[in-house]
Parts: structure tokens; sequence; C-alpha cells
């Protein structure tokens, strides 16, 4: 019996994870594997982002029955022991002796037969534990049973399998229960938003259309144009192909949204660019100058963006190449996404205290860059999709603290606008706003962790 191309697919993919810090999503969504069956896909997918969100639990499972320290196991040896693991304990209708055979497969096709005996042994022992703990309940209800019941942040992270000092600070910051909460969303699949264009979201005739393509949507939870996917593969749609629907996190949209309108916007850091996309329809007559720091994302951006009126530009935005003249500026940085472990789960394993630090400089010198782009009166959207504070209020009290011409206009404002507008469908402001700024919270609100904040030039 040959290795199942999905489960060749995950161990590739973990593997590029684990040794090149790449981002699973990306993998999973390359040309690579248009050769899969759509059901092959679904399980690679299952497979990669199951084992990346519940790796340590996994691997204290594996140390359990091993007879080696999993610190010297070889990579390759390694990802199939996972790759095994959460097939025991997570998958019920795969059968134990396929997650086994395929795991010991794996390794001799990987150049490592000589580990294969090894990893036929701790397989087999965590078979037999998993088989024991299936009897007292579903693995994945069990699991999540047990993060709602987490007493405190060490539990809590072990139970969630997230990195200890990373759920300490949520506990420190939102309280143990919304802890819980982002630690809860951030094991699950997150649902799939979609962003309408030319207002067709209020169209029923998209609902229509969708249907006749197996999808099945539901108004968004926060925007009167978002759409959430309740089934079916919204990427095989007509709509989606011909650029009509978008997917993009709720959060993310709003944040495209607060920047307003204007007849001169700039973009910075602006790939892959779905805020860019909003930022052009909803200015249809704005310039909209849209810069990014690598050439080849800049390609791929203005391949994905259309639109007539976006002008692509590679630069650094710590020095941008422009005279201030813009009205609005949308400062979306690169941060350490701790917002979105839902769907790049691989950052709980990368991430650490000192990251936080490095980009909290970069943050600033961008953010301070900006801000000399902005003319009298005009605004600037600064966000991130991190939860920490050194990347979002500590970042715009940094560059304040220097740029004295500049003032904090309040979110909650900004956010009834949208609402009287008919844009924003949530009438719950206080929810979505900490002090002046924006903020959302995964688990607590329907989408990804977002923070904003709005800055004018006086």
């Amino acid at each position: 019996m040959a290795v199942s191309p999905a489960r060749a697919a995950a161990f590739e993919i973990l593997l590029r994870v684990e040794r090149d810090r790449s981002y699973a999503s990306e993998l999973l969504h390359s040309s690579r594997l248009d050769k899969l069956s759509s059901a092959d896909h679904g399980l690679t997918t299952e497979l990669v982002m199951g084992v990346l969100r519940w790796r340590s639990l996994l691997d204290q499972h594996i140390v359990q029955v091993s007879s080696q320290k999993i610190e010297r196991l070889d990579s390759e040896v390694l990802v199939a022991l996972r790759l095994a693991a959460y097939q025991l304990n997570f998958l019920t209708r795969i059968p134990a002796r396929a997650a086994i055979f395929e795991s010991v497969e794996l390794v001799k096709a990987a150049r490592k037969r000589s580990a294969a005996t090894f990893v036929n042994a701790v397989l087999r022992k965590l078979a037999a534990g998993a088989a024991a703990r299936s009897a007292k309940g579903p693995g994945e209800e069990s699991a999540f049973n047990a993060i709602g019941e987490a007493a405190d942040s060490i539990r809590l992270a072990e139970e969630s399998a997230h990195p200890g000092w990373l759920v300490t600070r949520w506990v420190e910051r939102f309280g143990l229960e919304d802890a819980r909460r982002i630690c809860a969303y951030d094991q699950r699949p997150p649902a799939t938003s979609l962003r309408a264009f030319d207002g067709q979201a209020n169209d029923n005739a998209l609902a229509t259309e969708f249907s006749w393509d197996g999808v099945t949507v539901e108004p968004g939870h926060l925007l009167a144009d978002a759409r959430t996917v309740l089934s079916g593969d919204v990427t095989q749609t007509e709509a989606y192909k011909h650029g009509r629907v978008a997917i993009q996190d709720e959060g993310s949209q709003l944040v495209a949204m607060l920047v307003g309108r204007g007849r001169r916007i700039l973009d910075c850091c602006a790939a892959p660019g779905g805020k860019t996309a909003i930022l052009a329809q909803r200015n249809p007559g704005a310039l909209v100058v849209a810069s990014e720091l690598h050439p080849h994302r800049a390609r791929l951006l203005r391949r994905l963006v259309g639109s007539a009126n976006v002008r692509v530009v590679a630069c650094d935005a710590r020095a941008l190449p422009f005279s201030a003249g813009f009205d609005r500026v949308l400062v979306d940085v690169p941060c350490s996404g701790t917002g979105t472990l839902a769907r790049n789960p691989e950052i709980k394993w990368t991430l650490t205290p000192g990251d936080l630090s490095d980009l909290h400089s970069r943050q600033v010198a961008i953010l301070t860059s900006a801000l000399g782009q902005l003319v009298a009166g005009g605004r600037l959207v600064y966000s991130t999709c991190s939860l920490e504070r050194e990347e979002n209020e500590a970042v715009v009290e940094a560059a304040l603290a220097e740029a004295t011409a500049f003032s904090i206009v309040e979110c909650h404002t900004e956010l009834e606008k949208l609402h009287e507008s008919g844009e924003l469908r949530n009438g719950e402001i206080e929810a979505l706003v900490a002090g002046p700024y924006l903020r959302t919270i995964p688990g607590v609100h329907p989408c990804d962790g977002f923070f904003a904040a709005i800055l004018e030039r006086k």
C-alpha cells in the first residue's frame, strides 16, 4: 500500500514549515497541490493545520512513549510522528493501522529507513493510548472541554497547545475568560468571510448564483458587504474567479473602511492587497498609491488589484519616496500576527518575546515615516493583526511622542458613522473599541484579532 497523496503532501508542507519557517496557508494554496482531488486537498489541509494547531500537545503524547528525547529526533522523523499522532488522537474516521503504516513509509521515503522500527514502535504505543482516551470521549471534544476548564495560564497553555509565555500575557491583559476564548478560537478552523464588490452582497442574485455552485452563505456578522460561507468551496465559483468577491476576514475589511474617503490615498505595506482593493472601491475617483517593500510581492499586488486608480510602488515604508501630499494613509504594518493564529498556527512555535521588541522598533519607524506623508487635516490609520501592546498602543505612543503635530481620533466616532451609513451592521460599537482604538479579539468577536488607531494632522 503506497502513501496516500494527501499524507505525502501534508508531510512535505510540514517539513517546509519546520525547516524554512514557511507559511502553511501559502503552501496549501500553491500550484504544487493543483493535482490533488478536492477530497485529498481537504485532508491535506486538515492534517497540516491540525498538526500545527495541536503541536505541543502531540509532542507531549510522543514524549510519554518515546525512548529518545524529542529534540534529538530528525525533523523527518518528528514530523511523521506528529502526523500520525494527530490522526490517532483527533481523527476518528481514519483507521489506526493506516495512520501508522503510512507514517512509517514516509520516514522510509525520506531516507530515514533506520528510524522506521523506532517510529513503528512509538506509534503503536500512541495508538493504544489514543484508544484508551477515546473511550472517555472524542479527542477534539475532550481537548476543547479541557480548554474551557483550565484554571490558570499554565494549565490553559498546556491544554490549548499554546506557548506559556504568550498565554500568560493574554491572561494578564484580557483576563482568564477571554484568554480561554482566544485559545479556543485559535484551535478551530475559522469561518471563511467574503467581501463583495460593487454592492453585490446586498443582492439576492449573488446568493442564488452561489447556490448554483454549491456554496451556501449568510450575512456577515459585522459588515453589510460581507458574507460568511456556511458550506461549499467559494474559490470554485464564477463570482470568485471573476473578482466580484474576495476572501477577507471581516476585521481586516473593517480596518480598511476606517480610512474613509480621500482624493490621494497611500497604502503602506500593501501586499497582498485586500485592503488596497477596498480603498480603491470606496474611492473610485481617487489616486491610490500602494507601496510594498519586496518587488515580487509588488508584482503580485499589481496582478491581484486590477483597479485603474491604483498605482503600485516597490519601496521601503521607512523611507517613502514621496513628497507629503496624501489626505488619507493606511499603515498596516508587518507584525507578529498573534491575532491570526487560527489561520497561521505555525506562528505560535516560531515567535519569541524578543521578536516583539524588534517588531516594535520597525513599526515605529514605518509609522513615523508615513505620518510625514499627510497634509494638514489628513488622517492616517495605523493597524496590526496583533494582540500585543508593544505592537499597538506602544507604537502609537512612541510615534506621537516625537510627532506633536498629530492627535488621536476616537475610533468610536468613525464606527458610529459607518453604522449610520448602513455599512457597519453591528451596532454594539462599545464592544469594538478599547479607549480611542479599534480592538477585535478572536473568540470574543466574530473575526481575527485586529488593532487600529486613527491619527490626524493638525
